[in-house]
């Protein structure tokens, strides 16, 4: 068998369902289209509910949701042994690329089960905002021992997150970051009612405290209260979540009604073109973050100059260009930081011009390429060729 000219099949493993669109869900979903515009099977093998929009998904477990790394989780109740070895029998996949952490009640079992000839491939997603979550991770570490043993490879997808890979389950990883569709975000246009004379914030994400929503509407107030001279802009809040009402109430008693917009829930279809129509984009998340696939959707549009908390995971990111991080929490840097780039036109484009070169490296026609010769290369080490 030529293993590099074989179309592969693969199962895409994740410990959750595909219905909601979190950075996990996202890089898989994107592995698995590329996978198949290559000619090769992909299959999703997940908890829960079955996204109807998606073929090939496999649904091996109910789950429930919990909240961990200030995230609504989904884990999977334990899966059914007897049924996992039959769909691995007849399915016969040549890699299972299993998103890790994992569970032992799933995935666990998934790996524990698969065929010899199956190549198994991890990619380690996650980066703690506190010690409680740390401690859990180790404890789960401890509980996966067993079947870290099974794999062939084990990625992580910034380097922050190989050192947390290492401290909780004791693996060595390399590091093959995330992927965007560049095109999809790069050929995005603005919608018509932001495409004017206003300059345009950009909040995108959950409205959960880590996020830091709260932080950048207090930098605004601030901005707005200086009586200093600043360009006509208005701010966009995309997302939803239990801060809401109090955002709303923050709003209105800081008198922003004129200049902040909620938008709420935002699809996946028009996420591109609220990028596109943003001159700023901030994501002041405090932690929590193993890479920053947002920062990467909002630089690859090439329109706005995209300022990030200075996490360890954003900063994997960032790092090539330091002045868009600022301090988590701290409302006087990111305000500073705001009027910086609202006062200076020409900077604040060339750092849109930076980004959208920059991020067509992550496109996932390169680093898909570089995924598939993971898996092409760990097959050949277990099937001796």
């Amino acid at each position: 068998m030529d293993t590099p000219n074989k179309k592969l099949k693969v199962g895409l493993v994740l410990d959750g369902g595909l219905e909601k669109p979190d950075g996990v869900q996202q890089y898989i979903m994107a592995i698995g289209d590329w996978l198949r515009s290559q000619g090769h099977q992909a299959h999703y093998l997940v908890a829960g509910s079955k996204n109807l929009d998606v073929s090939d998904v496999h649904v091996l477990s109910r789950n429930i949701h919990v909240s961990s790394n200030g995230n609504d989780l989904s884990i999977p109740l334990p899966a059914s042994r007897p049924r996992l070895k039959k769909f691995l029998r007849n399915e016969q996949f040549d890699v299972l690329h299993v998103q890790t952490p994992y569970s032992p009640l799933m995935g666990g079992k998934l790996v524990n089960l698969a065929g010899s000839n199956t190549a198994v491939v991890g990619t380690f997603h996650i980066l703690p905002n506190s010690w409680v979550t740390s401690f859990g991770n180790r404890l789960l570490g401890i509980w996966c021992r067993r079947s870290l043993k099974r794999f062939d490879d084990m990625l992580s997808v910034s380097p922050a997150a190989t050192v947390f890979a290492k401290e909780t389950f004791k693996v060595d990883s390399t590091v093959l970051p995330n992927v965007i569709n560049y095109e999809r975000f790069h050929k995005a246009k603005p919608f018509s009612r932001y495409d004017d004379s206003k300059l345009t914030i950009l909040f995108f994400g959950r409205l959960v405290p880590r996020k830091g929503c709260l932080v950048l509407l207090q930098a605004i107030a601030q901005l707005k209260q200086s009586g200093e001279s600043l360009p006509d802009f208005r701010v966009i809040i995309c997302g939803k979540g239990p801060l809401e009402k109090n955002l709303k109430a923050f709003v209105k008693q800081n008198n922003l009604g004129g200049i902040v917009e909620f938008t709420g829930f935002v699809t996946e279809e028009d996420k591109p073109r609220y990028y596109a129509s943003a001159d700023i984009s901030v994501f002041p998340s405090s932690g929590g973050e193993s890479f920053g696939i947002v920062l990467l959707e909002a630089m690859a549009s090439g329109k706005a100059a995209v300022l990030a908390g200075d996490n360890p995971g954003y900063h994997s990111v960032m790092a090539p260009q330091e002045d868009l991080l600022f301090e988590p929490k701290n409302i006087d840097a990111l305000a500073l930081k705001i009027k910086k780039y609202m006062t200076n036109d020409s900077q604040r484009k060339q750092l849109a011009n930076w980004g959208e070169t920059y991020t067509a490296s992550f496109d996932v026609n390169v680093v898909g390429k570089k995924l598939l010769e993971v898996y092409q290369e760990a097959l050949r080490k277990r099937r001796n060729l």
